[in-house]
C-alpha cells in the first residue's frame, strides 16, 4: 500500500465485507473478513510510527472510521443472537480449560 489512507480504505472494505458476511449469516466469511482487517491493523500500527497523515486525509479517515464503526455495530447486532444460540448449546456442559 502507499499512503495511510489507503489502509484505512482496505480496512473499511474488509468491514464492509464482513457486514455482508454476517447478513448473509456467513459466520466464516465474518472471521475471514475479521482476519484480514487484524492483518491490515497490524500494518498499519508499523506504517504510521514511520508516517502521518497528510491533514486532507485527516477528515477522510474520520469519515472512514465512521462508517467502520457503524458496519462494526451491525455485524454485531447481527452476531448477537447467533452467540446467544451457540451459548445455548453448551450450557451444563463442563468447562474445559486451555
Amino acid at each position: 500500500m502507499s499512503t495511510l489512507i489507503d489502509y484505512y480504505k482496505a480496512i473499511e472494505d474488509s468491514s464492509r465485507k464482513m457486514l455482508e458476511a454476517a447478513l448473509e449469516r456467513d459466520w466464516d466469511g465474518v472471521v475471514r473478513y475479521e482476519g484480514a482487517c487484524a492483518v491490515l491493523i497490524e500494518e498499519l500500527r508499523y506504517k504510521s510510527q514511520e508516517h502521518e497523515l497528510l491533514p486532507e486525509q485527516r477528515k477522510e479517515k474520520t469519515m472512514i472510521m465512521q462508517r467502520i464503526l457503524r458496519n462494526d455495530a451491525q455485524i454485531r447486532c447481527l452476531a448477537e443472537p447467533w452467540l446467544a444460540q451457540f451459548e445455548h448449546m453448551f450450557e451444563g456442559q463442563p468447562q474445559m480449560m486451555h
